[in-house]
């Protein structure tokens, strides 16, 4: 945050040197979907940047009733940065939402829960500072086609590096070079056909304000990644969504679609987002221990062993779609085993290699990209700070090739996994929440787990599908 202005006179005055003709206040919903209002640069006042604006909470799904639905949105003006993609010049302006019933943050907004999260970590005496790196992996497709009926239900994506389209007819030739299944990872061109659709991605994120690190092919026919540098708990949840607008935007006006969906393709990887994290006091690393397994301190192993006592609760959070559950399935290097490792991707938790104290973290391999960052990273920080007041001890270290692991041996071992489905998860929630109650409120929880069952769970598991149909149709 800061990169462009860092209070009201810088705002106006940044708007000026662009000739700014449009204010762009955007916010995060429960889904992590953004919603906006955009306002003429004449009409944006200082009272107005400093005390809120007016919207109607009751239209956004499961916020306020419609007798209580007047809200403000509260400009954080330091994260404002220039749309790229307007035809008239636009700055963009992440809010929280303000209830003028408790006056207070609302308890239903994703970014200020990430921000009473955050005063949790202060208050609790344990850190200072939480920094959290997502790794987001997206599809780039080029047609998709989605039908659900009464009658029928299909839906239909297609790539050009999918090898489904080696006899395809094509206006200037088949060239054939293509990522095969599991065959993506790191070609040069021809094979990946992304090079320069992704280097657009690059300049653009870089654009708005992200430190772009890297960007490659991922494993996955079609799939892709673009590494940019982490941040603290809020910054990188504002990341998150900056780069997804982005990918997407970028896609779009090249005539392709972007999807952070987990798994879009049967049979082929699907696309996580791995999430390194650390906590700091007084500017040292307190997951550091030199000489310790990884360099990993007593505190960071609580930490992590109090993600995984309370993995059902957090994976309705970090994992909070029917189809996250598919991703998360032996063989495609989606780990749901609930160990640790050090260097080893096989393990739901990696402790990546770094030799000094600013490189010691954990990277907790199972969150997707269908989370809301915001709550995401503040359901994975609250629940390992639960850890360390707890000092709950994950299983582990396994060294192993985790992959190779049958299910009776998973058993044998009494290896903890992480829930099968988000039905799983959101019944986790219900009887295991305690551990959020210090940011969360009981409404919010209560809100959140009716939503996920009525949009997500109840939807998908009352639809036959196709392989049903197919498996079961002659019985």
């Amino acid at each position: 945050m800061g990169k462009f202005v860092k209070n009201i006179d810088e705002f106006y005055k940044f708007c000026e040197e662009n000739e700014v003709q449009f204010v762009d206040f955007r916010f995060t919903d429960l889904k992590g979907m953004w919603h906006h209002v955009s306002y003429r640069m004449s009409a944006v006042s200082a009272s107005m940047l400093e005390n809120g604006l007016p919207f109607d909470g009751s239209s956004i799904e499961a916020w306020q009733p419609i007798n209580r639905s007047d809200m403000l949105l509260k400009p954080d003006v330091p994260t404002a940065f220039l749309d790229p993609f307007t035809a008239d010049s636009t700055i963009i302006v992440i809010c929280d939402v303000y209830d003028i019933y408790k006056n207070d943050l609302y308890e239903k907004c994703p970014r200020s829960i990430a921000k009473k999260a955050l005063q949790h970590l202060e208050n609790a005496g344990i850190g200072d500072a939480a920094y959290f790196g997502p790794e987001n992996e997206f599809f780039i497709f080029e047609d998709v086609k989605i039908k659900l009926a009464v009658n029928e239900s299909y839906y239909r994506v297609d790539t050009v590096d999918g090898e489904w389209n080696d006899d395809k007819d094509m206006e200037f030739g088949n060239m054939g070079h293509r990522a095969r299944t599991k065959g993506g990872y790191f070609p040069v061109m021809p094979i990946d056909s992304g090079v320069d659709l992704r280097a657009e991605m690059m300049q653009v994120l870089e654009d708005v304000g992200l430190e772009v690190v890297l960007g490659h092919h991922e494993v996955a026919q079609g799939q892709h990644e673009i590494g940019v540098k982490f941040g603290t708990l809020v910054e990188a949840a504002d990341n998150v969504q900056k780069l997804k607008y982005v990918i997407k935007m970028v896609a779009h006006l090249n005539g392709k679609s972007a999807t952070f969906m987990p798994k879009p393709l049967y049979g082929d990887n699907g696309n996580g987002m791995h999430v390194h994290q650390s906590i700091w006091k007084d500017g040292k690393n307190l997951f550091y221990k030199q000489g310790e397994y990884g360099n990993l301190s007593e505190m960071a192993l609580h930490y992590l062993g109090g993600i995984f006592k309370h993995s059902a609760a957090v994976a309705a959070f970090t994992n909070p779609s029917t189809n996250s559950y598919k991703r998360l399935i032996p063989g495609f290097e989606a780990p749901s085993i609930l160990t640790y490792s050090s260097q080893n991707r096989s393990a739901s938790c990696r402790i990546p290699y770094g030799a000094g104290e600013g490189a010691t973290r954990i990277e907790t391999r199972f969150p997707d990209s269908t989370s809301c960052p915001y709550l995401c990273f503040a359901v994975l920080m609250l629940a390992g700070l639960d850890g360390i007041k707890n000092k709950n001890v994950p299983v582990g270290p396994m060294d192993e090739d985790l992959f190779e692991l049958s299910l009776d041996e998973i058993r044998e071992k009494h290896i903890p996994q992480m829930p099968h489905t988000l039905r799983e998860a959101v019944e986790g929630l219900i009887a295991d929440h305690g551990f959020l109650m210090p940011v969360m409120t009981k409404e919010f929880i209560d809100t959140y787990q009716h939503y996920q069952f009525e949009r997500q769970v109840w939807p998908d598991e009352a639809r036959p599908t196709p392989f049903e149909i197919r498996s079961t149709y002659s019985c």
